[in-house]
């Protein structure tokens, strides 16, 4: 799971963000999806930068995150945004401190990755859960875990 929360006196918004997908015994995993959740979406970044106080910077695979084997597991995405006010944000992720793991032989994808780069350029690294308020022209980064690779790659 990978959530991200903001909001102050006047709104909140909860968004959830794609991972990689494990690979089974047919196929790869499929790259930078929401897994095993049900009626989320990302929001477009022509809302999201409408109604909230953010900019979208990045967005896109996180290329070589998937674990290799016969078949690999699926890559996470990166999802960076530039807040443009104060607010207190809030995450709620998983699998920062383990890999996702293999199975018969294939290799664990990626862990993910929360960081917080200031103003300045200066980063730290985010607990899985954690709170912080931000400022204007903080970014947060999350790099999301990619997906375990099924079997021993020949």
């Amino acid at each position: 799971m990978n959530n991200w929360l903001i909001g102050d006196s006047t709104f909140g918004y909860y968004e959830t963000v794609g991972g990689g997908g494990g690979a089974t015994h047919e196929s790869s995993g499929a790259d930078s999806i929401h897994c095993h959740m049900s009626n989320t979406r990302l929001t477009d970044p022509e809302i999201l930068e409408t109604r909230y106080p953010l900019i979208l910077r990045r967005f896109a695979v996180r290329k070589n995150s998937g674990g290799s084997g016969q078949f690999a597991g699926g890559n996470g995405m990166v999802r960076e945004v530039e807040f443009t006010k104060p607010v207190v944000l809030s995450l709620l992720t998983s699998r920062r401190n383990s890999q996702p793991f293999g199975l018969e032989g294939g290799q664990g994808g990626a862990s993910g990755i929360n960081t917080l780069i200031s103003k300045d350029g200066t980063t730290k690294k985010l607990d899985s859960t954690s709170e912080t308020h931000v400022l204007p022209n903080d970014r947060l980064r999350l790099e999301t875990p990619g997906g375990g690779g099924f079997g021993k790659a020949d």
